[in-house]
């Protein structure tokens, strides 16, 4: 599993404003995983998804990605 990938991608992202708001801006997981990839991490949608523990926050996520991605 590449938990660790999509945790890194989101700890950059946390600290890279820029990176940020472009991962904001995604409204489909296929448009983050692209890019995840264009800054060097990979992982596959399924490892994003329950049961895994979520790896971003509500305010990471445009608010489409955060329902399918955060969900209780």
């Amino acid at each position: 599993m590449a938990i660790k990938d999509i945790k890194g991608f989101s700890d950059k992202a946390k600290a890279d404003q820029e990176l940020k708001a472009k991962l904001v801006a995604c409204q489909k997981v296929r448009e983050l995983l692209a890019l995840a990839q264009e800054h060097g991490f990979n992982f596959i949608e399924d490892e994003m998804y329950p049961p895994n523990e979520p790896q971003f926050t509500a305010d990471q996520l445009s608010e489409r990605l955060a329902k399918a991605l955060l969900r209780a």
